[in-house]
């Protein structure tokens, strides 16, 4: 996954397709830092770029603690530690099944 390679912790994946009609999936990240969160998004995106995935939207840059990539289906969040904490969005979203993430596997519905 694109987001291991730029040393992204605590990587969850949440299955929403039963419960929301926003998307399919979240994948949450942390990044200690905003070079590293930053450094996670780009790389993301290279990655789903080269597979033909064109996202839709990016906010959260620059000391924001939040960058949040929307692919549709998919919304990737990538916080810093206090803001994951703060906001919460395994324990927000405790009923989703949660996606196991094994470093070198690949799930062709997330990209």
């Amino acid at each position: 996954m694109a987001a291991f390679d730029k040393k992204a912790e605590n990587v969850c994946i949440l299955d929403l397709s039963q419960l929301s009609i926003m998307c399919d999936y979240f994948v949450i990240c942390t990044g200690q830092s905003d070079v590293s969160r930053k450094a996670i998004a780009d790389n993301i995106e290279k990655e789903l770029s080269g597979l033909g995935r064109k996202r839709l939207h990016r906010e959260g840059e620059h000391g924001s603690g939040w960058v949040l990539i929307d692919y549709g289906d998919v919304i990737v969040h990538i916080f810093s530690p206090e803001e994951r904490d703060y906001y919460g969005l395994e324990r927000l979203w405790g009923d989703a099944k949660q996606v196991e993430v094994t470093i070198g596997s690949e799930n062709p519905k997330l990209g």
